[in-house]
């Protein structure tokens, strides 16, 4: 057998990239959280200044809306190095596209383009490519299947050592 193959000492990220039903969960799970810091946020502001409330309805407050889901969905993977609440619960995280952590830039490039209206049809498809994810060189990948691979490369490369 010849181990000297360079298969086995990369990471195959296309394989470990989510499917589009993981990335609807994390979406849909992102969505809730946001409603529900947004409704906190929504309350305060009408308990100290209701006249600020009034005025956001229509299509002003929904693409505020839109700002306010980029920016915190921003703060929230720039601090948990690529994680949402959503891709917490499912295992999958945002990586660039050779597999290492997203950086702040990285991270706010990709939530600013979801403030881009229909951005979530963009996801549609397979492979689930959507807009913030192409735009930003980035992608969103299982950390089971990594650390799997992982496995596989340790384990091919102990065997080829001791073959050598």
């Amino acid at each position: 057998m010849n181990f000297n193959n360079n298969s086995y000492q990369e990471i195959d990220l296309d394989y470990c990239r989510a499917n589009t039903s993981k990335r609807f969960a994390n979406y849909l799970i992102d969505l809730v959280v946001f409603y529900i810091i947004m409704f906190c946020i929504g309350i305060l502001i009408g308990i100290f200044n209701p006249s600020l409330v009034e005025g956001l309805d229509g299509i002003g407050g929904r693409l505020i809306s839109l700002l306010f889901y980029g920016i915190i969905m921003f703060f929230t993977e720039a601090m948990s190095n690529g994680k949402s609440i959503g891709k917490l619960i499912t295992g999958t995280k945002a990586v660039n596209l050779d597999g290492s952590d997203i950086t702040f830039q990285k991270a706010f490039t990709r939530n600013l383009v979801r403030a881009i209206p229909f951005n979530v049809f963009s996801a549609l498809g397979n492979p689930c490519a959507p807009w913030h994810d192409t735009w930003s060189d980035t992608l969103v990948i299982e950390e089971k299947k990594v650390a799997l691979q992982k496995q596989q490369v340790d384990l091919f490369g102990e065997v080829r050592n001791q073959t050598l």
